[in-house]
């Protein structure tokens, strides 16, 4: 916990600045005493009001303010906190530390201050690796600032990805805590997970077999993270395309009948994951022998309906997960067919994606997810497949704490 720790938060001009507001409502929660300072540039993407709202504080903006500056303002708010906090701490406000220059309150308070400072940098990934900004955050470091992130990702402007995103809140609160010696409890510490993950093979004959283009990039991603966030994790996967993740429990799998099995044969869960992407029908009668190609065509398949794992779990009884996590793949209508498919399924939460040949989804890196919950749709910005696992494990952990918004 951090009770009583004083914080002084100064807020950067990044589109990124949005994410203090739940910085601050998280540093809160944890007995933190938190203060801010905005920029003018951050006054641009979010208001005084709600920083103040949430900090229960005044909200600091101006340098020549008579009413702070009568008793030297700004060397009080700087000496007055255990840590500064910067965050976004953007390209322009990265330089200004390091060159010493101090033309607003922000900077004339870093400039003042004796206390640690932890940044936050967020930029884009062409400004995060200009010459001039390496120089500047080599020149910090040395000056003993402590920095988090940043992190790949989307950024803001269309078609741009790359390192340049400011740190997850929960990341940055990491960070403070480590600063104070404080080690979190991970999120998911004495839960038992389970992930489905890849695709499944339904054989028709020994060679050929019925299956779709996923390559278990997400699944295995959210198992991983699951693991990092301190959760027993049970992973049941069909034939992917990517390496078992370390720590993790694997039971492989190749058809839906198979993967069912597995999966209630790990039952009890805290909360269940199909990220899988299941054949929908399989070979009634499966050849044994390989089907030879002859002169009067293609053989005739009899396809049958292969068991709805994701259903099945949902309406389980007693042995339900407490949260039941879906997957929808579609191609149109995304979120119109994932609240349906929430329904009928039973289940909690599903998470949506578009998975259009020209988004490069299936198969790829990145991933643009809408998570459908009985409460409302929440549309997610394009990002990593691992990140877009730690943000839903980050969900799924105050889901089961009873936190959830």
């Amino acid at each position: 916990m951090l009770n009583d720790k004083r914080i002084l938060l100064l807020i950067g001009g990044g589109i990124a600045a949005y994410k203090c507001l739940e910085l601050v409502r998280r540093l809160k929660e944890r007995g933190a005493k938190v203060r801010a300072v905005m920029t003018r540039a951050a006054g641009q993407f979010v208001t005084p009001l709600s920083v103040g709202a949430i900090t229960g504080e005044r909200v600091f903006t101006d340098l020549f303010d008579l009413t702070a500056e009568h008793d030297i303002g700004h060397i009080r708010l700087s000496r007055e906190a255990d840590l500064v906090v910067v965050a976004p701490a953007t390209a322009d406000l990265l330089a200004k530390m390091a060159h010493g220059i101090a033309d607003d309150l922000a900077t004339t308070a870093l400039l003042a201050t004796d206390k640690p400072v932890l940044v936050a940098p967020a930029m884009n990934p062409r400004m995060w690796a200009h010459p001039a900004t390496r120089r500047n955050v080599a020149q910090l470091r040395a000056d003993g600032i402590a920095m988090v992130g940043p992190n790949a990702g989307a950024m803001a402007e269309r078609d741009e990805f790359g390192e340049g995103r400011m740190a997850e809140p929960m990341e940055i609160l990491a960070a403070i805590e480590a600063h104070f010696g404080i080690a979190e409890a991970p999120l998911l510490k004495g839960r038992r997970i389970l992930v489905t993950s890849g695709p499944t093979h339904e054989p028709i004959d020994p060679v050929r077999y019925i299956a779709n283009r996923s390559s278990g990039k997400q699944g295995h991603a959210i198992a991983a993270a699951a693991r990092a966030a301190g959760a027993e994790v049970i992973l049941v996967s069909g034939p992917a395309e990517v390496a078992d993740p370390k720590g993790v429990k694997v039971i492989h799998a190749e058809t839906a009948q198979q993967m069912l099995a597995a999966v209630e044969e790990s039952l009890p869960v805290d909360a269940a994951v199909f990220a899988a992407a299941v054949a929908d029908w399989r070979v009634a009668d499966a050849s044994d022998q390989k089907i030879k190609k002859t002169a009067g065509g293609a053989p005739t398949l009899t396809l049958v309906e292969n068991p709805d794992i994701l259903a099945t779990i949902a309406r389980h009884g007693t042995l339900r997960p407490r949260l039941v996590v879906g997957f929808a793949a579609e191609t149109q209508e995304v979120v119109a067919h994932a609240r349906d498919k929430r329904l009928r399924k039973g289940c909690d939460w599903i998470v949506a994606n578009d998975v259009s040949p020209e988004t490069g989804i299936m198969g790829g890196d990145v991933n643009t997810v809408h998570l459908v919950t009985a409460a409302g749709v929440e549309d997610w910005p394009s990002a990593s497949k691992a990140e877009v696992a730690r943000h839903l494990v980050a969900r799924m952990a105050a889901e089961l704490a009873g936190e959830a918004r």
